[in-house]
């Protein structure tokens, strides 16, 4: 995939290379994975960002324990943003019975006190909102994550803009009416202003990997006639009025992320080009970064998983629609997420599983990049007194 190099002077928070200063006749030390990024009134310590991943591990859409040691071990470890896995805004917005929700008050201070953890680790605390569409009520992933069909079992009715199943034999989704679809607005809106009460200092909407918004923008899942779906512009109207609404209740000096699929991989579905001008509708109503995935949208598509086989997309939605974007998937060696930064594909590396595996990664990037690891305080004292 070939990328058009056309924007990428106009792009903030970004230089490549060294670049002569013509005031001070120095030259600027090239961006690269360990440079700090700031974003509105927010600095990153370093362009390391650990992905939302679902934990399954909550009771009633509440945070506990294993949220705040699975994060903050992260914070602690030496990444710059820390996001907390998909929130759902409605009990029904839920793709388990055990997410994390943040539709109620009682939602606010469990999650404010992983927002303090991380903050007090030198790293920022982010927020990811969702709603999962007709791909909720199942049962978590290592249960075998089949749909949960009765109110008996623990399960609920889902919704869709289409009466189209995500795959043969899941329950059909109730196509949202425009009641409907306002009150998923209104319910974005109202868990954005929890997550500031909590204290998060960005927040990301899910628009991808086959959920609720990301149901809209594809023409696989959205065939409705009326004025959100069929045109681009009708099947984006959702995920930019969710967009609007949150960027008018956030203080200016916050970001806002959107994390999207930048592609089906399916012919005749949502693809790169769509994508491109999502991106650029997005940064006219605030969007200050586009994380980009791809896929989850239907359960056969053929996606050629490789190295850094998403980075691509990131670059081609930097350079198309002059926005900021983040890469993600499997990238899992600093190096390679040092070359992401370097070469301008994007301005962060998402990492996700890798950070599964290894909570100080971003530390071991710091050792590999730099030579200067900095552990936490009580960590650094002995390991530097082993070393000696």
């Amino acid at each position: 995939m070939t990328a058009d190099d056309a924007h990428r002077d106009d792009l903030p928070g970004q230089a490549h290379g060294c670049i002569a200063d013509a005031d001070h006749d120095r030259e600027v030390p090239e961006i690269d994975l360990l440079s700090p990024l700031a974003i509105r009134g927010v600095t990153l310590r370093n362009r390391i960002v650990m992905s939302p991943m679902c934990q399954y591990s909550a009771e009633d859409g509440l945070a506990n324990d294993w949220h705040l040691v699975h994060l903050g071990s992260r914070a602690a470890g030496g990444t710059a943003l820390i996001i907390v896995e998909a929130t759902a805004v409605t009990p029904e917005g839920r793709i388990s019975p055990a997410d994390m929700g943040l539709w109620g008050e009682q939602h606010v201070e469990p999650l404010a006190r992983i927002a303090r953890f991380v903050r007090s680790q030198g790293a920022v605390a982010g927020i990811q909102l969702a709603h999962a569409g007709r791909k909720a009520s199942c049962e978590p992933p290592w249960l075998g994550g089949a749909s949960i069909t009765s109110a008996e079992a623990g399960g609920w009715e889902v919704v869709g803009p289409s009466p189209i199943p995500f795959r043969d034999g899941d329950p059909v989704p109730v196509p949202l009416d425009e009641p409907g679809i306002e009150a998923v607005i209104d319910a974005f809106e109202a868990a954005c202003r929890r997550a500031l009460e909590a204290g998060f200092q960005v927040v990301e909407l899910h628009a991808a990997h086959g959920y609720l918004l990301h149901e809209f923008l594809s023409p696989l899942s959205n065939q409705r006639t009326d004025r959100y779906g069929g045109s681009l512009d009708n099947r984006m109207r959702l995920v930019l009025r969710v967009a609007e609404r949150l960027r008018g209740v956030m203080p200016p000096e916050l970001p806002l992320f959107v994390r999207i699929s930048a592609t089906d991989w399916v012919e005749g579905g949502w693809d790169i080009e769509q994508s491109v001008v999502l991106a650029r509708h997005l940064k006219g109503l605030g969007v200050d970064l586009i994380d980009v995935s791809s896929g989850a949208l239907v359960p056969k598509a053929t996606i050629p998983v490789s190295r850094g086989y998403q980075v691509p997309f990131a670059r081609r939605i930097r350079d198309g629609a002059g926005i900021m974007t983040g890469a993600v998937g499997m990238i899992t060696e600093p190096g390679h997420a040092n070359e992401v930064i370097t070469a301008g594909d994007a301005d962060l590396a998402f990492i996700g599983r890798e950070l599964l595996r290894e909570p100080y990664w971003a530390i071991r990037a710091q050792h590999e990049l730099d030579g200067e690891p900095s552990w936490p305080i009580p960590y650094g004292y002995a390991v530097k007194r082993r070393a000696r």
